[in-house]
């Protein structure tokens, strides 16, 4: 019996992470990474490249925190969620908000809503919970900020002094930073996306 123990015990040790907790560690440490560049907060409309387009390094708001992180994972927003809502426009809310007609390949992937929108149909939908615990690394969450402002940030493997909560990568206006706010704001959505769907 103890030699079928620590052979599971090796094999644990020689196994890789699955791909989701491969992506999972990648996306933190990608959101990580973003702490470290000097960005100026500017959510001005910019015309961009497609696919895999950004606005200038030294410019971004929330939403390019996320997409820059998933980015270096090699997964492009821009296209993804631009394909999306070229095939369900009706599902996304641009005409309701933005009073679109069609898609922009420039600004859709940087508003909050329509990321909530795409993370719910090609992500996963996680309960929203008071316990600071039950948010996990790489769990994307989403605040209304006064003034019915829409706001998006990234769940890091590190934790608020008390132990209680985890750090948010985020960008409120002052650059991407590394903040103990997961409940400063009232949440209007968790979720996880990852291309494989087993995550």
């Amino acid at each position: 019996m103890l030699k079928i123990i620590c052979l599971f015990l090796l094999s644990l040790t020689l196994c890789p992470f699955s791909f989701a907790d491969e992506q999972t560690r990648a996306l933190v440490e990608a959101a990580m990474e973003r702490t470290r560049q000097s960005v100026i907060y500017n959510g001005a409309y910019f015309k961009i490249d497609y696919p895999n387009g950004d606005v200038p390094a030294n410019v971004g708001v929330c939403t390019d925190v996320v997409i820059r992180s998933y980015r270096r994972l090699g997964i492009d927003l821009q296209r993804l969620v631009h394909e999306d809502m070229r095939d369900h426009f009706a599902e996304y809310p641009a005409r309701r908000i933005w009073n679109q007609t069609r898609t922009d390949r420039n600004i859709d992937h940087r508003r909050v809503p329509n990321l909530q929108t795409f993370f719910t149909r090609k992500g996963k939908l996680l309960p929203v919970s008071q316990q600071g615990r039950d948010y996990q690394p790489g769990d994307l969450v989403t605040w209304m900020l006064p003034g019915n402002l829409p706001h998006i940030g990234i769940v890091v493997d590190q934790f608020s002094a008390d132990g209680k909560r985890p750090l948010i990568v985020h960008n409120v206006g002052a650059g991407p930073q590394l903040e103990d706010v997961l409940f400063r704001y009232p949440i209007t959505g968790r979720y996880r996306y990852a291309l494989d769907e087993s995550l």
